[in-house]
């Protein structure tokens, strides 16, 4: 694939994932672009759902867009709880999030070196008009995607990619309260010197102040 292809399957992969979430009303949708941060994939998206059924939805609206424009059908992790779903797209890795969660793991200090500039609301083509389809035949489909939505969870093996994301976040966080543990006892030790300090300063000024009431006048 050259690189003007892989461009436009890229920028093809992205919209489809971005209407995927606008379907059903994400919330701060951002996407980073992280080709030179990660070789696993080369976007990252973001999306806020403000309950576990809107984050649910969000993940299965992005997967059925994924694969309506073509691509492989994407890997979900999370939709057991729905706190925090991660649905790899191959190229594109994308994380619908409850606002608590988003805020605390903050993926876009981690991910959001280079944003990608998003046009939100883009008209959609009219879809093609499809032959009718008797309930016979559409029943076995229906039941295999609802069987196969409840098969995927938490407790499946997921992909390294996704779950490195996943992972790089956790440590990050981690690593941020690991930090400001270590500083605790430095500034404390700073704080009781001052403190020391200012107690030994008192107490000259004090003597100082004593000496001058004792001391006998001059005539």
């Amino acid at each position: 694939m050259t690189t003007t292809a892989k461009k436009n399957d890229i920028q093809k992969l992205q919209r489809a994932i971005v209407d995927g979430l606008e379907d059903v009303k994400a919330q701060d949708i951002v996407v980073f672009d992280t080709e030179n941060l990660s070789a696993l994939f080369e976007r990252v998206i973001v999306a806020s759902g403000t309950s576990n059924r809107q984050t649910k939805a969000l993940a299965a609206s992005v997967r059925d867009a994924v694969r309506d424009a073509g691509f492989a059908k994407p890997r979900v992790e999370g939709e057991v709880n729905g706190e925090w779903i991660i649905v790899d797209c191959g190229q594109a890795v994308v994380h619908v999030m409850q606002p608590s969660f988003r805020t605390y793991y903050n993926l876009e200090e981690l991910w959001g070196e280079k944003p990608v500039r998003l046009k939100l609301g883009v008209a959609k083509p009219a879809p093609v008009a499809k032959a009718p389809v008797t309930a016979a035949a559409a029943k076995p489909a229906t039941t295999l995607r609802r069987s196969n939505a409840a098969k995927i969870g938490v407790a499946e093996a997921f992909p390294s990619r996704a779950q490195a994301a996943k992972t790089a976040a956790a440590k990050a966080a981690a690593a941020k309260r690991d930090a400001v543990k270590a500083a605790a006892p430095a500034a404390k030790t700073a704080v009781k010197k001052v403190v020391v300090k200012t107690a030994a300063v008192k107490k000259v000024a004090a003597k100082k102040v004593a000496a001058k009431k004792t001391a006998p006048r001059q005539a």
